[in-house]
């Protein structure tokens, strides 16, 4: 690991990701709740939430300023509420949960442990027609700060502690506050997804197909692949997406780049089924997707998440910035890395 990952693109094949997801969900949200009340009402609740901004207080970085946007010809009227067009920043974590049934079945593991294995901070740009994803490695070394309980305690700060684990310790809440910390970005939604819901939705959707560039032979994940084209079912995939230690040197780098080839993967799966004509297959998907969810309470409802979907259809693919959080080897652990400064907080400062 060296220091030429700073603002290092992690492919062009996540350039279509953000506008893809948004519209995909607002999509595949509206049909069904046009399927009728009680589909409204199951996927609705089917939504988990954190309250966030309760646990956290005030003692957070500010808000982004917000300016109000002027009136055109083609503003909603004044019956409809506008589409929101302020800067919006969303850590987005992919959780390795061990809890229920399903996940230890697909997770393995210590049937009590949760981490999040995968986490993005997304930034949208005023006008939402801009934006920047960074991926912050799960095996960062941070000062993880004092989090907030459920039962009223606070966990201790930690030093040198591995940025994933924030999450193991005080969940969404605890994961929250430590990115806040070490990049002085006030997050403004938390979007989870879980292993076994990820798996359900590849399934709805009939698998996906992948390209890996190498061999793979991961006992921890389970998977063995030959390089070449594959088409995957949910519990493959979701082992693609797990596997580390059978490719490259076996860091959470490599697994980044597989990340990143089964997300698009899944996207073009996606756009490349007609949901609208088999209502039984998009109630699946629907149910998988928001099955799969956890959210800050300000996006827990269909109408929340249409409305961002929504908001982001001015979005082109050409517009969107993907690169990884810069980073160095740990001096104190050579499997672990650092924010190598002074590019690591110049990145942050941009996104405020």
């Amino acid at each position: 690991m060296n220091g030429d990952d700073e603002g290092r693109p992690v492919g062009r094949r996540r350039t279509r990701i953000l506008k893809a997801a948004g519209l995909t969900l607002a999509g595949v949200l509206v049909a069904g709740a046009a399927a009728g009340g009680w589909a409204y009402w199951h996927l609705n609740g089917n939504i988990k939430s954190v309250d966030i901004d309760q646990a956290l207080g005030d003692d957070r970085p500010a808000k982004a300023m917000v300016t109000p946007t002027p009136s055109s010809p083609s503003a909603p009227s004044a019956s409809e509420s506008p589409l929101p067009t302020e800067a919006l920043n969303i850590l987005v974590l992919g959780s390795d949960s061990r809890s229920g049934k399903e996940n230890q079945a697909l997770g393995g593991g210590d049937s009590t442990g949760a981490r999040s294995d995968t986490a993005m901070v997304v930034h949208v740009d005023a006008g939402r027609t801009e934006a920047t994803v960074v991926s912050i490695p799960r095996d960062t070394l941070v000062t993880r700060p004092s989090c907030p309980l459920k039962d009223g305690r606070s966990t201790a700060v930690a030093y040198q502690a591995m940025f994933n684990s924030a999450y193991s310790v005080g969940g969404p809440v605890c994961a929250v506050k430590t990115v806040e910390s070490i990049t002085n970005v006030r997050m403004d939604h938390y979007i989870e997804i879980d292993f076994s819901g990820f798996a359900k939705l590849v399934d709805a959707l009939g698998g996906v197909t992948v390209t890996t560039d190498e061999d793979i032979d991961d006992s921890s994940s389970h998977l063995t692949l030959r390089a070449g084209t594959h088409h995957l079912n949910g519990k493959q995939a979701l082992a693609l997406a797990r596997t580390r230690h059978g490719i490259g040197d076996g860091s959470d780098l490599g697994r980044i780049g597989l990340q990143q080839k089964l997300v698009k993967a899944l996207l073009e799966q996606i756009s490349s089924t007609n949901l609208l004509t088999s209502p039984t297959k998009l109630y699946s998907v629907a149910d998988a997707i928001t099955g799969s969810l956890t959210t800050d309470t300000g996006l827990d409802s269909l109408t929340e998440l249409m409305s961002l979907g929504q908001s982001l259809k001015g979005l082109s693919a050409d517009q969107v910035k993907t690169v990884m959080m810069p980073v160095v080897q740990a001096p104190s652990d050579h499997n672990r890395v650092v924010a190598r400064e002074p590019a690591a907080s110049r990145l942050w400062k941009s996104l405020r």
